[in-house]
């Protein structure tokens, strides 16, 4: 199927659609948005996640580094940071697993494997994100049930699997990008909200 052909006016998806059709679609419309477009979603989503009350509370908070068009989260990062959150980044390991570190300001980050920044700072090990009281991941799409698009390397679902149920895991997405559905697999986990841009923190399931 014709990617173009994915995803509806309403952001609905068509009911055939792959999952790598519609990755392509939502990367495809990411490289085409203006600029100013992707630099304005990141202070509203920051915005709305400082006012969410898990994330007010949160002792422990493992977020991630923005690359290429994603959502840019490197002022909320900072402003976690200065809150006085003890801020949890992701390093990407041999075999596609994520370790963590502690984020100690945009000087402890350095670069890393793939594009990606990662901290400086001595990992923590991959079961690190199990101490988190608020987890915020990437994502291509997300659908009204949690089920989550990335980018196909099946990192975070490993490290959501590591996650309790009761914890806020969240995904950062532009607006547009809550769908009414994803093709979900038995590996995926779901996350229990998203935050975009013109709606701020919007629970699912």
């Amino acid at each position: 199927m014709h990617p173009t052909l994915a995803i509806n006016e309403d952001h609905s998806v068509h009911p055939i659609v792959t999952k790598t059709g519609l990755r392509a679609e939502l990367l495809a419309r990411r490289a085409a948005m203006p600029s100013e477009t992707r630099s304005g979603a990141a202070r509203p989503i920051r915005d709305a996640l400082l006012s969410v009350p898990e994330v007010e509370m949160a002792g422990t908070i493992a977020a991630y580094v923005s690359i290429g068009d994603e959502p840019d989260t490197r002022s909320l990062l900072f402003a976690l940071w200065k809150r006085g959150a003890y801020v949890l980044v992701p390093r990407l390991l041999p075999d596609g697993d994520l370790d963590w570190a502690s984020y100690e300001g945009p000087d402890s980050l350095v670069p890393g494997a793939r594009g990606c920044l990662e901290s400086s700072e001595p990992p923590r090990g991959p079961g690190a994100v199990a101490s988190a009281d608020v987890v915020l991941v990437p994502a291509v799409a997300v659908d009204r049930t949690g089920v989550r698009l990335g980018r196909g390397g099946g990192s975070y679902d490993r490290a959501l699997a590591r996650v309790g149920p009761a914890i806020l895991t969240a995904a950062l997405l532009y607006d547009g990008e809550l769908v009414d559905s994803v093709p979900a697999e038995p590996h995926d986990q779901r996350v229990r909200a998203v935050v975009t841009p013109a709606r701020g923190l919007v629970r699912l399931g």
